[in-house]
């Protein structure tokens, strides 16, 4: 299928890239043959398995957790799911962005489309005509573990499906009841296994985690293009950039990191002209060995989550053409929830680094004006829009302690190690929300100074982002209410640059 407005639900390997343009531009999901054949499949195969089987199948004919142990009568299967799916509704705190929901919703059906999981062909539409109609589940970002999945928020997440919980459609917050009848869709009749399949696996922890490692890869171009700006405007030495002395380091981040300075810089008339000079501080110097560790980070974390959406991670789980059911860990989000807390480090070091330049951009050195206002004293200028930095890149250290390395029993023990990986989700993206901040300070900084450096020229590349910056943010020449402005700066870098 090569429609571009169509992503197509099959068994393959996707990508954050891919998941989060079919949230962007409103594509169609649609469920592929294969996928369709191999649901199929595996539901039927599960249902002859519990005809013909004398053993407790976990989750399937028993209940859930440490009540494993306890068989459930062959006719309240199906209410053992609808009650699962309520039961674990407990959804708390703030409610999610409805793009995290659609890409959950993606995300969920694309880890059924294997056929490992045993459900319904219709469950898994369903979960796609909510996603293609933007009838969105109201979820909470609190109350999930990070193992036997994300329960709590899958929960309210699947609520909608059973005609059960609220979702936002149409601008509206409406019962779910109301608004499968206003579109003529009957209530998910839940079969054995199903509930469970819909609850266990990681999907909110990786919805947050692809569109983490998405604005990471937007960030730090961001964050070089900017810091490529402040170099120039801080008078600083292109000597650490050059190819020689980052290649003989051999780290593929640095190198890259200092190619993409090179070129930015290239023909600009400050970076070129005599230094007085030796040495820039490491804000400048290291910027190559700093920025380049993020990429690397951003790197690796990218890899883990394409992986992990590209496979079923719910449990037990079924291989139809082995004729074995396996009761094992697949929901366990510790792959995930590691490298989640790597990438939240990276960011913060990506916006400490930054908030470094801006003050050293304000220091009143190099000839540039203290605090880059031409009459400082009558004007504070600058002064406090590195206060702001530095306390938003406080707040993103207290972020970094990772939440992966903490465990609280659950289930009367049965569940005796969890991930947290929700909580490493949640707080990367508010990571990712504050190294936008810092960044549009910064480049906020970064453009008075260059101001000052007139009528000296930066790089052809650097000139026409300071162009288009100008054309949100003016130069500032005396003192005025800043905050209007740092939000123009910080939408700036996230939909500009």
């Amino acid at each position: 299928m090569n429609d571009i407005n169509v992503f197509e639900i099959k068994p393959r390997s996707i990508t954050t890239r891919e998941v989060c343009e079919a949230v962007e531009q409103n594509k169609k999901l649609v469920l592929s043959d294969e996928a369709r054949k191999r649901i199929a499949d595996c539901r039927r195969y599960l249902d002859e398995k519990i005809k013909a089987c004398k053993e407790p199948l976990y989750g399937i004919t028993t209940g859930f957790g440490s009540l494993c142990n306890i068989s459930i009568n062959a006719d309240d299967l199906s209410q053992l799911q609808n009650n699962l799916v309520m039961s674990h509704a407990c959804g708390m705190g703030e409610r999610v962005d409805n793009k995290i929901v659609k890409t959950m919703l993606l995300l969920k059906a694309q880890s059924l489309s294997y056929g490992n999981s045993g459900v319904q062909v219709a469950t898994v539409e369903r979960l796609i005509d909510f996603f293609n109609h933007d009838v969105l589940p109201i979820v909470y970002s609190q109350g999930s573990l990070g193992a036997s999945g994300d329960l709590a928020p899958l929960a309210n997440l699947c609520l909608p499906l059973l005609g059960l919980g609220e979702v936002e459609y149409e601008g509206k917050v409406r019962p779910a009841a109301e608004a499968l009848a206003e579109k003529g869709w009957e209530p998910v009749h839940l079969m054995s296994k199903e509930g469970l399949a819909l609850l266990n696996g990681t999907q909110f922890m990786s919805a947050h985690a692809v569109w983490g490692v998405e604005r990471s890869k937007q960030l730090l171009d961001a964050a070089n293009r900017i810091g490529a700006i402040s170099l120039d405007a801080f008078d600083g030495r292109i000597e650490p950039f050059g190819e020689e002395v980052n290649v003989v380091r051999n780290h593929g981040g640095q190198i890259s990191v200092a190619a993409d300075f090179r070129s930015i810089l290239k023909d600009s008339e400050l970076i070129a002209r005599k230094k007085e000079h030796v040495q820039d501080p490491y804000s400048f110097r290291c910027i190559p060995q700093v920025h380049g560790a993020v990429l690397d980070a951003i790197r690796f974390v990218e890899n883990v989550i394409n992986e992990e959406i590209s496979s079923p991670t719910d449990n037990p789980t079924i291989f139809p053409e082995s004729d074995i059911i396996v009761s094992a860990g697949n929901f366990h989000g510790e792959p995930i929830a590691m490298p989640m807390d790597y990438l939240a480090l990276a960011l913060t070091e990506l916006s400490n680094i930054s908030e470094r330049r801006i003050y050293k951009l304000i220091g009143g050195t190099r000839g540039l004006p203290s605090f880059l206002v031409a009459k400082p004293g009558l004007n504070s200028g600058f002064m406090i829009t590195q206060y702001a930095a530095a306390a938003i890149v406080s707040q993103s250290k207290g972020l970094c302690w990772p939440a992966s390395c903490d465990s609280i029993p659950s289930s009367q023990g049965q569940e005796d190690h969890v991930s947290m990986g929700a909580n490493s989700a949640t707080k990367l993206l508010r990571v990712v929300a504050n190294t936008n901040r810092v960044l549009g300070i910064e480049l906020m900084a970064a453009c008075q100074a260059l101001d000052f450096r007139r009528p000296l020229k930066s790089s052809p590349a650097n000139e026409a982002l300071f162009a288009l910056f100008r054309e949100q943010v003016p130069f500032i020449d005396v003192d005025t209410v800043m905050t209007p402005l740092l939000a123009r700066a910080e939408k700036f870098v996230e939909k500009c640059l």
